[in-house]
């Protein structure tokens, strides 16, 4: 039975949650605010599969409470819930660390499809790791595993949320080829807007600590300015399956 934790604040829509996951076979705990959520991954850390998170709580909303568990390497599968559907808010989501998000107002159907997804994938990856048909690229003495969502350099290994894997991943698909930011908004991200962001360059910044040597220097994550990203790969990429 998989184990979820639901922050929610809205008392008729949290308990309504968590009959409905329940019906579908799911053990539920709700935390009403942030500081709840926390602590009870705190005293509980291996107690729970998956996050459905709220963004708009009492005190810390989701995207703090997201990034403290990021921060404290606490990688569990989070999908928010923000009736804010904008692509600022979405990328400020994913730059969080989310790994998916779901704007209100929704059927359950739909978010019961994303949670199932979300521990598919993440039990997909527990299984693989480590087999010989793991998606691996390596360059300049560097090594990116997407199946195990990570990035290995000599002295450290960075663990990769999984948007920072998909917008990484497309970047290697197109190496040496200028992706603008309204294909990684769509394409990657699935947030069809015309307007452009710059929320994506904080992806791209964090992304170039794991696996630039010198990251305001970077040889291989490139900006084109006005334009998008490059990636550019000292050595021949391994073909990705």
């Amino acid at each position: 039975m998989s184990r979820l934790l639901l922050v929610e604040d809205e008392a008729h829509l949290a308990n309504g949650l968590r009959f409905n996951f329940e019906a579908e076979g799911y053990e539920v705990s709700i935390a009403a605010d942030g500081e709840s959520a926390l602590q009870l991954l705190q005293e509980r850390e291996e107690a729970f599969d998956a996050i459905v998170l709220d963004v708009m709580l009492p005190g810390k909303d989701g995207f703090r409470v997201l990034s403290e568990l990021r921060a404290a390497e606490n990688f569990i599968p989070v999908i928010i819930l923000t009736a804010r559907g904008r692509a600022e808010d979405v990328l400020k989501g994913f730059e969080a660390g989310t790994d998916d998000y779901l704007t209100k107002p929704f059927d359950f159907s739909i978010l019961l499809a994303r949670v199932r997804g979300l521990l598919r994938r993440s039990q997909w990856m527990r299984s693989d790791a480590g087999e010989a048909q793991t998606e691996v690229v390596e360059f300049e003495g560097k090594q990116i595993d997407f199946r195990a969502l990570e990035v290995r350099c000599e002295k450290r290994t960075f663990h990769l949320t999984q948007m920072e894997a998909d917008l990484l991943r497309h970047l290697v698909r197109n190496a040496g080829k200028v992706v603008p930011r309204t294909a990684i908004l769509q394409d990657v991200w699935g947030v069809h807007q015309d307007t452009d962001t710059r929320a994506i360059d904080n992806f791209i910044v964090r992304l170039r600590r794991y696996i630039e040597d010198e990251p305001s220097r970077p040889r291989h994550l490139l900006t084109v300015r006005g334009v998008g990203y490059k990636f550019v790969p000292e050595t021949k990429l391994r073909e990705m399956t």
